[in-house]
């Protein structure tokens, strides 16, 4: 069966176009690594450790969110649900049509146009791998000007990018955030439909507020704060707050696919999550059955990132490298040119004969 292509549900205006100059501060900086340790902290917590009043911290922030300089949003990865990452090729002429449609589909999380072989690399999530196999020839089959897809299943996660900090809080500040907010006991208690109304609440903002969040998913604020309190720690939920790269100072993607020996893979994937660049290092099917994507500061930096890698891991082979031109799309945001979040489409998994 065909996949139809989904309108695009784009929330709210574009944001007030900032200068072209616009970088974040030191303080900004800090204020987002403090929200990636701590997502849901209160602002007088979050202040202590950027060093300014929790009035300014949420200022600052809802200026950042506004400007699409900074969001936070929420989401599960839940186990037995296949995660694609797909090349596709196509025809010049249909490239910013095919980047369109994809962009308005929401079982495609992320969108990156590349300068390689395949002009667009997807990250597609499905319900199973019939519902993989009905996104690969129902939808992208039927797309005019795509010449070739190549579709490479992820196997295990050594990093994505809910892992990936700025770097830009020294010890003493990350003490006053303590441990930080993440993944508890690898068992807990499946997710409930109130829990995954809970979260499709928080897609668009991992922060809202609680009695937001009580009134639309039509639950007490007590029980919001307490299911809230175990999705933070719940193996299978990601709360991520992500930056615009280019204002945050990494504005160039290097994505590599590594052949590893079998033997060397999980200690050769976990050893380059540790790399403070990586953004995504994961298993996956295919010749190359590595993927590990970086952020690095200049084209410059991607022949040392690879010297640096070749050195540490005599053993594996670079089968291809690319560089991203544009990140249309990242977790369900919307990005402009200069990687402002612009709006966004909620996630959701097809089954195998389409949406549902």
């Amino acid at each position: 069966m065909a996949f139809p292509v989904v309108p695009t549900p784009v929330s709210g205006a574009a944001p007030r176009r900032p200068p072209e100059s616009a970088a974040l501060s030191e303080t900004d900086l800090a204020l987002v690594e403090a929200l990636q340790v701590a997502p849901r902290a209160p602002w007088t917590r979050i202040a202590a450790a950027v060093g300014v009043d929790a009035t300014t911290a949420a200022r600052r922030w809802n200026w950042l969110t506004g400007q699409g300089l900074a969001w936070m949003t929420a989401y599960a990865s839940l186990p037995g649900m296949p995660v694609a990452y797909i090349d596709v090729a196509c025809r010049p002429e249909r490239l910013l049509a095919v980047s369109a449609r994809l962009s308005a589909s929401p079982h495609v999380f992320s969108i990156e146009r590349t300068a390689g072989a395949h002009q667009l690399l997807l990250y597609v999530i499905t319900r199973d791998l019939a519902g993989m196999d009905a996104f690969v020839t129902g939808f992208l089959g039927r797309l005019d000007g795509i010449s070739a897809v190549r579709v490479s299943l992820q196997a295990r996660t050594y990093r994505e990018g809910s892992g990936w900090l700025l770097h830009a809080l020294d010890s003493d500040q990350r003490r006053t955030l303590g441990p930080r907010d993440g993944a508890g006991p690898q068992r807990a208690p499946a997710l409930g439909e109130a829990d995954t109304r809970l979260l499709r609440a928080l897609g668009e903002d991992g922060r809202r507020a609680y009695a937001d969040l009580a009134r639309e998913c039509a639950m007490s604020e007590t029980t919001v704060r307490r299911r809230l309190a175990r999705l933070l720690h719940h193996p299978e939920v990601h709360f991520r707050c992500d930056v615009a790269q280019r204002a945050a100072g990494w504005p160039v993607i290097a994505t590599y696919r590594l052949d590893v020996p079998a033997d060397l893979l999980d200690s050769t994937g976990l050893a380059l999550a540790a790399f403070r660049e990586t953004r995504l290092c994961v298993a996956v099917t295919g010749a190359a059955n590595l993927l590990f994507s970086a952020w690095i500061r200049s084209t410059a930096e991607c022949h040392a990132l690879e010297t640096r890698i070749r050195r540490r891991f005599p053993h594996l082979r670079v089968g291809e490298r690319e560089l991203t031109l544009h990140t249309l799309k990242r977790m369900g945001r919307l990005l402009d040119a200069e990687g402002r979040a612009v709006g966004h489409v909620p996630l959701r998994a097809p089954g195998p004969t389409g949406p549902r």
